[in-house]
Parts: structure tokens; C-alpha cells; sequence
């Protein structure tokens, strides 16, 4: 199955995500029953970084030579790790099923470079990219395995699929799963269940803030993690002094 055109979320949606960040979705979709959603392996690679968007798919298999040659310029349209940088729109994130190899990078500085110039938020990479002194200025969100010298099929790697299911970092990623990330890692967050998350996220965060203030000045785990039916008073005095802000329309 194989999807060339993906519902992107609304930006609210977006922003509401970044200021939630990967745990809390984590947590609250293992809440509503969807517990294997963190791309293990991949790390943030730019600390402090956090990304969110649409998920675009490609999909790396073992080379096969009868399949795929070792010329990467010999014909540059079959080589389909461009074909998905060719989807991409302002926000979306690139995400690869590289089997965890740590020898193919999967995109170069030039790549990385029309990437970011189409407005691409980030990379998530079961496995490694190369040119990274040269994409250092480009300050692009990565969340990679490491980093080699060695292009894309040098290796045992060959593009096989873009914009179809993968498995990365043992998640299954559908082109249009949002990808919450940031220095926790990153989380795989089903489109359709993104304002539910957003929903339970934002209750838990409402009083998570009160909570933090409390068990800062030394108060009772029990009693403000979570936070307890006896500190519910204590918390709806706190918020009418701090109200939340209003949401925009």
C-alpha cells in the first residue's frame, strides 16, 4: 500500500503537540491502549530541538544488484530516496526505515540541503546520514542512528518504497502519523487520534505545573503525583490566581 498524498494536521494541532512533547503523547497513547509508539534507536542529535509534523515514508531494503546497480548517478530519477524529498511540504518530517544499518547514510549534504530549502521540519532515521560537516549550518532537527562516510548504497542498502508503511526503530509509521519529537525521542502519534491525545495531554499538563511547584517546596509525592482528590482544593485555589490562557480560535 503505498500512499503519494497525505492528510497533513492543522497547525493548531501542531502547536498544541510541541508544547506537549514526546513523553506525555507516549504516555497518553499507551492510556488509550497504543503502547508501542517510541522509535527506539534514533536519537536527537541537536539537543534542545523539537520537531513535529506529518510523517513521509521511505522505505531501505537489502540490496539486491540485479534490482539496483552501485551508480548513484547513473540514473538519478531511480533512486528513490529522492522521489520522497520531491513530497515534501513546509513541516513535514522524513521518516526512514534503514533497518537500523550504521554503515549507509541515508541523505547527503545536498539532499539535506533541498530538504530544508522545501521546508522540511526534520529527519528521523533508523539508521545513519553522511556529510554532517557540511550540514551543520543547515541546524536541521535529526533524529539518527550516528553518522558515516558512505552514500546511500554504497553499502547493503537500496531504496526500495517511499510513502508506504515501514517499521522504524520497531514502529509501524503510516504516511500521515504525526512524529512528535524532541529530546526524550521520538514518538509515533496516529493522525486520528491526535486531538484525543491533545485533549488528556493538556487536563494532565493543567495540573502537572501546580504539582511540580508543590513537590519543589518538598510537599507529599502521594499527595501532588499524580495529584491526589484531597489536593484538588488546594490546586483550584492555586489556578484561580493563575488562570490558564485562552485558547485561540
Amino acid at each position: 500500500m503505498t500512499t503519494k498524498n497525505i492528510t497533513r494536521p492543522p497547525k493548531h494541532q501542531i502547536a498544541a503537540l510541541k508544547l506537549i512533547g514526546a513523553a506525555t503523547v507516549a504516555g497518553t497513547l499507551t492510556h488509550l491502549g497504543i503502547r508501542n509508539t517510541h522509535i527506539a534507536g534514533p536519537i536527537s542529535w541537536h539537543k534542545g530541538k523539537v520537531m513535529v509534523g506529518p510523517a513521509l515514508t521511505l522505505l531501505m531494503m537489502p540490496k539486491r544488484e540485479d534490482l539496483y546497480g552501485d551508480g548513484e548517478y547513473n540514473d538519478p530519477e531511480k533512486q528513490l530516496h529522492r522521489h520522497v524529498l520531491y513530497q515534501v511540504q513546509e513541516g513535514d518530517v522524513v521518516v526512514v526505515d534503514a533497518r537500523g544499518d550504521m554503515t549507509a547514510g541515508i541523505f547527503g549534504e545536498m539532499m539535506m540541503t533541498y530538504f530544508k530549502g522545501r521546508g522540511g521540519a526534520g529527519l528521523v532515521i533508523d539508521g545513519c546520514i553522511r556529510d554532517y560537516p557540511g550540514q551543520i549550518e543547515l541546524d536541521m532537527p535529526l533524529w539518527i542512528r550516528g553518522l558515516t562516510p558512505n552514500f546511500h548504497t554504497q553499502t547493503g542498502l537500496m531504496p526500495f518504497d517511499f510513502n508506504c508503511p515501514i517499521a522504524c526503530g520497531g514502529v509501524t509509521v503510516i504516511p500521515g502519523d504525526i512524529i512528535v519529537a524532541d529530546d526524550d525521542g521520538a514518538v509515533c502519534l496516529p493522525a486520528a487520534l491526535a486531538d484525543k491525545v491533545i485533549e488528556l495531554a493538556s487536563q494532565h499538563h493543567e495540573w502537572e505545573e501546580f504539582s511540580k511547584i508543590m513537590l519543589s517546596k518538598g510537599g507529599s509525592l502521594q499527595r501532588y503525583y499524580p495529584l491526589h482528590d484531597d489536593a484538588r482544593h488546594e490546586y483550584d485555589a492555586w489556578r484561580k490566581l493563575n488562570p490558564l490562557p485562552k485558547k485561540a480560535l
